[in-house]
């Protein structure tokens, strides 16, 4: 089946008009009082204060009585009860405080329920479930309810209440009466609807029904036709599948069946809706205002099904009361197919209907009654053990839950000090038996049985074993020596938390989750009992309700991320999906090559993202940053030229270009890029473009759109002619195009389309090589782009009352928020958005702050990001803001992250209506001064420099020269704008000069060394804190880099040290070679990676690479690159110190490695880099610094440009030597011409030996030059693969170009 996002989804107008004709309601009053006409006895409560105070003074407005209802002080649980004489749809309730005092309910929680037995709690949008109540006693709140509820019973349950009174209320409830057909199926019956002839073809269906159900599984609705044809809606571990499908031959003969599912946790005996609507192919399928649209699969546009439709099972042929599959066990309400209302025709016996087993027209099952455990630390329940049977004791229970640990059962047995302990532990059920403080005997059973779905576990003892049984799988045993007896109870749940004298204690955690069926010695456990303090004793549960809630439906993981979840919270896998955040939120790639290039990549493959946390996926281009442009280049299918030849006009020559990229990806990138073109190069011989007699073009290519289009490379949009007509040179001037001169000879109509809102090329058509001699070869080259227009698109805001105006945020899940500011104001507001009362909000509050403020109606939360330095000096700040369903975070440079959980069951929509405010407030005051760049709001780019120039106290752009910063600055210099001029801080680069590209070289004689100690961890670990959200732990990166002259083998180079015992070394072997050791466990064994078998050690420059992005490994030494996977993925942490050169106090490390470190380097290094961090830099421009500890002679070198340039001159020399042996050769041959008559053999002889030796000299340089030219190649496309691996995983945090300095 073809899944697509609602928000996507397009529907026929016919489809519409068809559904909403089936959808139309009638239009109604249903708002009506419906306590006001209630008798005494419909009113109930858990106690009342006084008879004055009684349930039946709580309707509204009424001030008889005591004026209202109050519970007793003692009541640790209050609740009203109201009984409505009937199912009733409500749409409406109001509360007051008790009338003259100062009691009333300031939040409740509202229930409901068919029975007056197992409740419902009723949430809000957004799944809130807190009502707001009064402020005061006679005020009345009114709640108008999102969707109305159909029950009979509501039960107000206080939550808070006035601090200076008690408990008060006085309620309303408003709605109408309900009318519905009802069936109940006992999990043995099903209703067969029969067709007036043998089998009924539908173009279009719409079926509609309620239902509640006891169990998990269950077949609703079965048809199938003998051409393959079915629908099946069926429940499947507790969701609801729908199987459809349309004469699809595959799935016929395979037996495969795919299904759509919605919805969760649906065996809660409650009421689901559930809606299908089908034209044609196309489906909606909704299950309580939860819609999935998709197409069906199959050849056919119609349903046929044959002879029959059955409900509530699927019965076998020819057995009434045999079903093929399991059968539902439960109600259902309004069962509406195409219009026929078929619980009414069962009702009425009609004919067409037929009953198999017991269908009965009313819902009365056994109601099963549940706890509700709701915390992890304190709930408990404790139960007296009924006398044993003669077999022994026995306890049986259901649970269900979403936490992997919790505590199902304690108790102390007969014979002290033996215990029996239940509990769930990692998922599975573990049993244990203690004996004595040291003797235990443990079993355990299943696998995840923190599903969510009701497992049924059971213990018993008999004879001298004691048995555990979990749902259906075979028992567990633990064999005893005496037989057991139980004690005086049992504590379900958890343990008191006053509990001293070992009775019970929690193992891990208490119990979080729904307990029903309890039975001890098979004495069923009366919940009622204990809820009414009649039968034992709990702390923190809810009874006769089941509040267990499907955190991951919907799933709020963006981006293909997986949802896991406990019982108080979810989780975000984001692993392989391209974005991180506790939602998947953020793209953890970089915009465009531009961004790459800024911090500090060079040409090679790499994973952009240009529409970052936006919808679209990251697509694989590739970045050319060898010319002073940035080119990104998407490559395709057809690299090869293609010749055609036979196509015709009637039967042309077609061919479809895939691009390694979606449509909608290339949109967005021709979309952000300042300018796209495309090669087309084309070749023909008597094959015509265009000439003929009626304009009719005879090829042509579809642009992204689909659109045909005539023109060809070169000129402009809308003109059916070539390149050469616009320069004014084609080989005949009667025609447009080389190619309509039908010449019978090779002629070229090659050019680049340029109009960028026309490429890619998506298809191309030849129509004239069907003529004898006439053919063509065309090639259509990658889509190339350069530029970005988000990165640089800035405005200036010159004053404070001055603003840019943009539509509302739509986004009201997730926001997030990023650009780039230099001002010199102190405060002012970045960017405002309002609603009546949810806001959000960017500004900066002081010199040094920024504040990101935000309410979504649980109150204003405020993120402040303090900088050491201040903000407002004029220099580029980059700042990220983000708020979604699990947290908010704020993001200020590279200064560490700020983020704050939202709560749990909070409000989740961010509803605003006014428009988006930037550089200034809805007030028009605190406006900002200064400059705002690069603004994306949630990965969408908002035009500033467009909007500037229609703003009063706006300009378009930001004056500065740093606005090029990345060809001014180089090696990651960052560019510092200067009163006149700018300035490079190479700071964080491992080069020097103007521009940061002079290498830092530096001779070590023996014994040398320089170390680098670490004070500040988040500058090591880069992304621990721009990328690591709260619930995820960071991932472990470190880069290296460096150059190295030596002859000294082995040697150590460099050495990475931590306060946890771990290391990196890197070493040159006795051979030469390189070695790499990662020591990550203190007690494991160490990574070796041997790059290269190659000797380093042979007095020639070598630059080393390497990279880790948790267990992989790129290393690059010199052109050769490879990759590597670590055993584990675990970070440095604590990171101490990095050496260069001889290591002392070598305790902890290898042998290897210890010799190594104590032979030391004698050599040159040069530009060395880790991380953020050029130790041998500060080691020679700042020796003083209480970081850098130097030993030995360190002599300052310029080994690493002696080398590059010494390598370019031998190269020339040689190659000098090799011309002048060819030049003089041809001179030796010109002379032996002229005088051969004089000279002797010998020298004859001579001149031709000479002559064997220069052929073979050259034949042998020859092989050389076309060794290296395949070497090169290999290397280069080595080198292309490594920054693909390199940079898949690249942070957008990382290293940009407004990074907050790190000054030694």
């Amino acid at each position: 089946m073809e899944f697509r996002k609602s928000s996507s989804y397009t529907v026929s107008i016919v489809l519409f008009i068809f559904f909403s004709s089936s959808r139309a309601a009638s239009h109604y009053s249903c708002d009506g009082p419906l306590l006001s006409a209630l008798p005494l006895a419909s009113f109930e409560s858990s106690s009342h204060a006084f008879d004055s105070q009684a349930p039946h003074f709580a309707k509204l407005t009424r001030r008889d009585g005591g004026g209202g209802w109050s519970p007793k002080l003692t009541d640790r649980y209050p609740w009203l009860q109201v009984d409505l004489r009937d199912r009733m749809e409500v749409t409406a309730v109001a509360t007051q405080g008790r009338h003259g005092s100062a009691d009333w309910v300031s939040g409740y929680m509202l229930l409901f329920s068919d029975t007056g037995r197992v409740w419902k709690q009723y949430r809000q949008e957004d799944n809130v479930g807190r009502f707001v109540g009064n402020v005061d006693a006679d005020g009345v709140v009114h709640h108008k309810l999102p969707h109305p509820i159909r029950t009979r019973f509501l039960r107000f349950i206080p939550l808070e209440w006035n601090s200076s009174g008690w408990v008060g209320l006085r309620a309303e409830v408003y709605g109408c009466t309900y009318k519905s057909y009802v069936a109940d199926f006992d999990g043995r019956s099903s209703l067969l609807y029969r067709f007036n002839q043998k089998s009924m073809s539908t173009a279009k269906d719409v079926i509609s029904l309620r239902f509640k159900s006891r169990q998990a599984e269950g077949v609703l609705l079965h048809g199938e036709g003998q051409r393959g044809d079915y629908i099946t809606l069926e429940l499947h571990r507790g969701k609801l599948a729908l199987h459809l499908n349309l004469d699809d031959i595959r799935v016929r003969t395979s037996g495969a069946r795919e299904a759509v599912t919605l919805g969760s946790l649906l065996d809660d005996q409650h009421w689901h809706s559930v809606l299908i609507e089908r034209f044609n192919k196309q489906v909606n399928f909704t299950l309580d205002r939860h819609t999935q649209h998709f197409r069906t699969r199959g050849g056919g546009d119609t349903l046929e099904v044959d002879y029959e439709l059955s409900f509530g099972g699927i019965p076998l042929p020819g057995k009434p009361g045999t079903f093929l599959r399991r059968n539902f066990h439960g109600c259902m309400e309004n069962l509406y197919y195409n219009g026929v209302n078929i619980i009414d025709l069962a009702k009425r016996r009609k004919p067409q209907m037929y009953s198999v087993g017991n269908v009965t027209f009313s819902c009365s099952g056994p109601q099963l009654v549940a706890a509700t455990f709701l915390s992890s630390s304190s709930s408990f329940l404790s139960l007296p053990a009924p006398p044993p049977t003669l077999e022994g004791f026995s306890v049986r229970l259901q649970f269900r839950t979403w936490n992997a640990d919790g505590l199902l059962l304690s108790g102390r047995l007969a014979q002290e000090p033996q215990r029996l302990v239940l509990q769930i532990s990692s998922g599975r059920l573990h049993l244990t038996h203690q004996t004595t403080a040291l003797k235990t005997s443990e079993v355990s059973t299943g696998q995840r049985v923190n599903d969510g779905l009701w497992h049924s576990v059971s213990l018993s003892t008999r004879g001298m074993q004691i048995t555990m049984t979990l749902d259906n799988e075979p028992s567990s045993t633990i064999q005893l020596q005496d037989q057991l007896e139980s004690g005086s109870g049992f504590f379900f749940g958890g343990c008191p938390l006053s509990q001293d004298d070992g009775d019970c204690t929690n193992p891990t955690m208490a119990f979080q989750g729904c307990m029903r069926l309890i039975l001890i010695n098979n004495q069923p456990i009366d919940f009622i009992l204990v809820q009414r303090g009649r039968l034992g004793t709990y702390h923190q549960l809810q009874f006769d309700i089941c509040g267990i809630r499907d955190r991951c439906l919907p799933n709020f993981c963006e981006h293909g991320g997986r949802c896991s979840q406990s019982w108080s919270s979810f989780q975000c896998d984001c692993t392989g999906t391209g974005y991180s955040g506790a939602t998947c939120h953020n793209s953890i790639y970089e915009a465009s090559c531009e961004a790459y290039r800024l911090i500090g990549s060079s040409s090679g493959y790499f994973s952009i993202d240009p529409d970052g946390s936006g919808p679209l996926g990251p697509m694989q281009v590739y970045c050319n940053m060898t010319e002073q442009k940035v080119w990104t280049v998407v490559l395709h299918n057809t690299t090869n030229a293609v010749k055609v030849q036979g196509s015709t006009p009637e039967r042309p020559h077609v061919m479809q270009i895939n691009y390694s990229a979606s449509p909608d990806q290339l949109h967005a990138l021709v979309a952000s890029s300042d300018q796209c073109q495309q090669e087309v190069v084309y070749q023909c011989r008597k094959s015509r473009l265009f000439n003929t007699w009626d304009g009719t073009p005879l090829s042509w290519w579809l642009d992204r759109s689909g659109e045909k289009r005539t023109y060809w490379g070169g000129y402009l949009p809308g003109v059916q002619q070539c390149s050469c007509s616009l320069e004014e040179n084609c080989m005949d001037m009667n025609y447009f195009c080389n190619c309509d001169a039908d010449k019978d000879t090779w002629v070229n109509d090659t050019g680049i389309l340029s109009y960028k809102d026309h490429l890619p090329v998506r298809e191309i058509t030849i129509g004239d090589t069907h003529r004898p001699g006439s053919e063509a070869v065309y090639n259509i080259g990658p889509l190339r782009c350069y530029g970005d227009r988000s990165l640089w698109n800035a405005a200036s805001f010159y004053q404070e009352s001055s603003y840019l105006h943009f539509p509302t945020l739509q986004s009201t899940l997730s926001v997030d928020i990023s650009f780039y500011f230099k001002t010199g104001a102190p405060s002012g507001v970045f960017l405002e958005n309002l609603g009546l009362k949810d806001f959000i909000r960017v500004e900066l509050s002081s010199p040094s702050t920024v504040t990101f403020s935000f309410d979504v109606g649980d109150g204003p939360v405020i993120l402040a990001v303090k900088s050491p330095v201040s903000l407002n000096d004029r220099q580029w700040h980059w700042v990220q803001a983000e708020r979604s369903v699990k947290e908010a975070s704020l993001q200020v440079d590279q200064l560490p992250l700020r983020f704050l959980e939202t709560p749990a069951d909070g409000h989740l929509h961010l509803k605003l209506n006014s428009q988006l405010f930037v550089g200034g407030s809805a007030s028009r005051q605190q406006g900002f001064l200064g400059c705002v760049r690069a603004l994306r709001v949630n990965g969408a780019h908002l035009d500033l420099d467009e909007r500037a120039k229609l703003t009063p106290g706006v300009s378009s752009g930001c004056p500065g020269h740093c606005s090029n910063s990345a060809s001014l600055c180089h090696n990651r210099g960052r560019c510092i704008e200067q009163s006149s001029g700018y300035v490079c801080d190479c700071t964080h680069s491992a080069y020097t000069g103007p521009s940061c590209k002079d290498e830092v070289s530096v001779s070590f004689e023996r014994g040398s060394s320089v170390t680098y100690a670490f004070r500040d961890s988040f500058l090591v670990m880069r992304d621990s804190s721009s990328q690591a959200s709260s619930s995820s732990s960071t991932e472990s990166r470190e880069s290296v880099a460096f150059s190295l002259v030596t002859t000294q083998s082995p040697a150590m180079l460099l050495t990475i040290s931590t306060f946890s015992q771990q290391y990196v070394a890197i070493i040159l072997a006795r051979n030469g070679s390189l070695q790499i050791w990662y020591q990550l466990h203190e007690e494991g064994k160490p990574d070796v990676l041997t790059p290269t078998p190659s000797n380093l050690a042979d007095g020639r420059l070598h630059r080393v690479r390497i990279h880790r992005e948790a267990k992989d490994v790129y290393v690059q030494v010199d052109q050769e690159s490879k990759k590597y996977t670590l055993s584990s993925d675990m970070e440095l942490n604590s990171v101490r110190s990095l050496t260069l050169g001889k290591v002392t106090g070598t305790d902890a490390l290898d042998e290897k490695v210890g010799a190594a470190g104590s032979r030391g380097f004698v050599g040159c290094f040069s530009s060395v880099q880790y991380n953020h961090v050029a130790p041998l830099k500060v080691a020679l421009l700042n020796p003083a610094s209480s970081l850098v500890t130097v030993r030995g002679n360190l002599v300052e070198s310029n080994c690493g440009a002696l080398s590059v340039s010494t390598s370019n001159s031998l190269s020339d020399h040689v190659e000098e030597p090799d011309r002048a042996n060819e030049q003089d050769g041809g001179v030796t041959q010109h002379d032996s011409a002229v005088i051969g008559g004089v000279v002797t053999a010998v020298v004859f002889s001579s001149l031709c030996v000479l002559a064997a030796i220069t052929r073979f000299l050259y034949q042998h340089r020859q092989a050389q030059r076309t060794a290296s030219l395949q070497e090169k190649e290999t290397q280069r496309r080595l080198e292309a693969a490594y920054h693909a691996e390199l940079h898949m995983h690249s942070s957008t945090l990382h290293m940009r170009d407004s990074l907050r300095e790190y000054y030694i």
